[in-house]
């Protein structure tokens, strides 16, 4: 039993280091030319989901609720903590459900069956956090209410302006934002999840 606790935490911790890492240093962050600059490519869910699957949904919510702990405490937030909120809630949806599937359908085709769902609840949850909590608050705090300065940092969308802002942002930009970001997160855990989940067997193995 204590070596299971000890196993757990060290997967925790080994996760959480690597999210943490992959959400706070800025080089490991990138903007995409179509896309608004503010949207950067980042991949520190895929620990997370990766923890999930090894661990069960407990560890991936725990690595989860770290990186944003780490980031808060280490870099602040340049949002006002709405992005940071925003990624919560989103990184609980997506590695929850992940998790949670595959446990209980413990095979590939759970695993396949996992990843497909939780990618769909990865797109539909941010694009209704982007919706209800994400640009209006961005708006607010970040533009002092100004919609014209938000859909000029939104111009490489083409079509948008201040009436239609919010329709062309979800379905030009957060949509398939959020649709790559799940599709290579989630692609990359189905990749390398059997390999991972065996080494550390071994190390508990090892460790007994």
């Amino acid at each position: 039993m204590k070596n299971k606790k000890i196993s757990f935490i060290t997967k925790v911790a080994i996760f959480s280091a690597l999210s943490s890492i992959l959400y706070v240093v800025p080089g490991l962050q990138f903007p995409l030319p179509f896309f608004p600059p503010f949207l950067k490519i980042q991949f520190s869910n895929f620990p997370a989901i990766l923890c999930g699957f090894i661990t069960g949904p407990l560890g991936g919510v725990l690595v989860i609720l770290i990186k944003v702990i780490v980031k808060i405490l280490f870099t602040w937030s340049d949002t006002m903590l709405v992005g940071e909120v925003a990624d919560v809630i989103i990184g609980l949806s997506v590695v929850l459900s992940s998790s949670i599937i595959y446990k209980k359908i413990h095979n590939k085709k759970g695993g396949i069956l996992a990843i497909s769902i939780s990618t769909l609840v990865w797109v539909v949850v941010a694009v209704l956090i982007n919706w209800l909590l994400l640009i209006p608050n961005y708006i607010v705090l970040l533009f002092d209410g100004n919609v014209s300065a938000f859909v000029g940092l939104c111009s490489v969308i083409p079509g948008i302006n201040e009436t239609n802002y919010m329709s062309f942002y979800l379905f030009f930009g957060a949509l398939p934002f959020n649709l790559l970001l799940a599709v290579i997160s989630n692609g990359a855990t189905f990749i390398v999840y059997k390999k991972t989940s065996q080494l550390f067997k071994k190390i508990d193995c090892v460790r007994l």
